[in-house]
């Protein structure tokens, strides 16, 4: 709700070659929108066998935009192709982006 405004709604769906990790965010307005200092991130691991299961949402590219201003440098906008098929951006671990 603090970020968008409204309940997001979505679907179960599952990304593969990532892990989650445990990552530090040292912006206080973001640790003090969240209430916590460490966030479970996405991690690109490439292994297949890693994989997360969560929920994709459907997002305006007005919300999708003012997620980026949320986000910390730490965190980086990658797209992804899910389990379903869908094609889907997904915020992970800078450090460990694919591709970096």
């Amino acid at each position: 709700m603090a970020t968008f405004g409204r309940q997001l709604t979505g679907s179960r769906d599952a990304l593969e070659g990532f892990e989650l990790v445990s990552l530090e965010i040292e912006d206080p307005a973001v640790v003090a929108i969240s209430g916590k200092a460490h966030h479970t991130m996405a991690r690109f691991t490439g292994h297949a066998s890693d994989v997360i299961t969560g929920t994709v949402f459907s997002l305006t590219p007005d919300e999708i935009h003012h997620a980026d201003g949320y986000e910390v440098a730490a965190v980086k906008r990658v797209a992804v192709d899910l389990q379903s098929g869908v094609r889907a951006w997904a915020y992970v671990d800078a450090r460990y982006a694919p591709g970096s």
